[in-house]
């Protein structure tokens, strides 16, 4: 009976709550009108800390004092999403700085990939753009990202994450670096070849050459042939391509079966990846702010404040506007110590309001924000 009493006693308390809450959130959107007709930012850090300092000052202990902070910041979060609402409602959020498209112009574009001739990246080109595609083929990432940015080629594609290896770290950071924005993926399946020179003997074979994440890839199966010296190269196709010029039948490489035809290498095993479901996403990247009306997927990159409950901050974007997020990557920033730069995938179009809504509060609170794509 005391329990119940005691229980008793909490329903009153939650009730007064509700009730107070429901006074405080008309006020809130009050206070959104009057922001609607003066122009005035949502977010206003400075008054926040200001009433987190006042609140946690009325409570008597340290424990209570955390509690009513964290308390507040929801309180003050669900605030600013009600008034983020009703900007979208009074359409005051304004235009992104994309336009929808009903088609990409692949017709007459010009697309780079990242390697040789057999690549995959080759392979996922002409998957997407079709093998009569005008193309040309670069070195490095970094080349494939100049060649869009000063425009002699309208579109690149470049791998960004593998199911086993994970992401390319590379292609992470030049998005970040480059005005450059995603406009499509292509994802294909990864079938590695072990090839050599013809009549290559498997007791000549000394060195492997293929690119990291195909080492990586193939492990278990290069585990069993340790005594071959593993070599990092570029690209899988520079490393057939490099077997078939030395001429030397202690070379190999790991390669797709396109790479091997072109190079008139001899496949000597195949499928030597241990996952049979490997496959790799590729992006499509083009210099302009364009996206596909039909476009499902939205790509951001975000900096949050180094302090405690910031990323959670963020992410409550997502949560309050319904927003499913697929995928979130962090990697470190440069020059700052132990701070990381977040990517960020979800489900959307830049058209829908419940997305405009979310990356004008993530805009007005990150430290910054970049929407890389919608595609």
């Amino acid at each position: 009976m005391e329990l119940l009493d005691l229980r008793n006693q909490l329903d009153g308390i939650d009730e007064q709550i509700v009730k107070l809450y429901e006074e405080r959130m008309e006020i809130c959107a009050q206070v959104a009108d009057y922001k609607i007709e003066t122009g005035k930012k949502v977010f206003d850090k400075t008054r926040e800390e200001e009433k987190l300092r006042r609140v946690k000052a009325l409570t008597h202990n340290e424990f209570n004092a955390h509690g009513i902070q964290e308390l507040f910041e929801q309180i003050m979060s669900m605030s600013r999403k009600l008034q983020y609402n009703k900007l979208a409602e009074a359409g005051s959020i304004g235009r992104l700085p994309f336009i929808a498209v009903d088609r990409l112009e692949a017709e007459k574009a010009r697309v780079v990939f990242q390697g040789a001739e057999g690549a995959y990246s080759q392979m996922a080109m002409m998957k997407y753009f079709g093998e009569q595609v005008n193309c040309f083929h670069v070195d490095t990432f970094r080349d494939a990202m100049c060649a869009i940015e000063e425009g002699s080629a309208d579109f690149a594609v470049l791998p960004i994450e593998n199911s086993t290896a994970g992401i390319v770290n590379e292609i992470y950071d030049l998005l970040v670096e480059f005005e450059n924005y995603i406009v499509g993926e292509q994802i294909i399946r990864i079938e590695h070849c072990l090839m050599g020179l013809p009549g290559t003997d498997f007791e000549q074979i000394r060195t492997v050459y293929s690119h990291p994440q195909s080492l990586m890839q193939s492990a278990r199966y290069l585990n069993e042939h340790d005594a071959w010296r593993q070599i990092s190269i570029q690209n899988n196709a520079f490393a057939a391509r490099k077997v078939s010029e030395d001429g030397d039948a202690s070379q190999v490489a790991i390669a797709s079966e396109a790479a091997a035809q072109i190079y008139g290498l001899e496949i000597l095993e195949r499928g030597i990846n241990q996952s049979e479901t490997n496959s790799t996403r590729f992006i499509i990247v083009t210099n302009q702010k364009i996206f596909l009306k039909d476009a499902k997927k939205v790509s951001i990159c975000l900096e949050v404040s180094h302090e405690s409950g910031s990323l959670y901050h963020m992410l409550s974007h997502f949560i309050y506007n319904n927003l499913n997020m697929t995928k979130i990557e962090s990697r470190p920033i440069e020059e700052r110590n132990w701070e990381y730069r977040f990517f960020i995938d979800f489900e959307g179009n830049l058209a829908d309001a419940a997305v405009k809504n979310a990356l004008r509060g993530l805009r007005d609170e990150a430290r910054s924000m970049k929407i890389l794509g919608n595609y």
